[in-house]
């Protein structure tokens, strides 16, 4: 069992940055891939990032690529999303969710992640 707690997000200007943090419960944080998720309004829940177990091997999504970075710390069972130059199309409810997966490549699909967090709310304004 794996419990996950967003934190970070907030309200910025276009062309700002903000850092989401998520904490996760269990001692078995390392053998987990991790996900960043966004859902904006009125839309499916769509990729944003993941990174393997050992902390490498990260994905991005294309439209996010070059501008957001996920790192993770195993030692303190976090891992973070750092977003720069945002737009106001990243504007959603941001979730991290952990998989089951020791793998170089980690899942991009969101339906091989086994545990959720609640989500943060991240609003760029334009």
């Amino acid at each position: 069992q794996v419990q996950l707690v967003e934190s970070g997000g907030g309200l910025v200007q276009a062309g700002g940055s903000l850092g989401l943090s998520c904490a996760a419960s269990g001692r078995t944080f390392s053998s987990y891939a991790m996900g960043w998720f966004r859902q904006a309004p009125g839309k499916e829940r769509e990729f944003v990032a993941a990174i393997n177990y050992r902390g490498g091997g990260p994905l991005y999504a294309d439209s996010v690529k070059g501008r957001f970075t996920i790192s993770r710390d195993n030692a303190k069972n976090i891992v973070y999303l750092q977003m720069n130059s945002l737009r106001p199309e990243d504007t959603a409810v941001y979730y991290c969710a952990a998989a089951p997966s020791t793998g170089w490549f980690p899942p991009r699909v969101l339906n091989e992640y086994r545990y959720w967090g609640q989500g943060t709310q991240v609003t760029v304004s334009s």
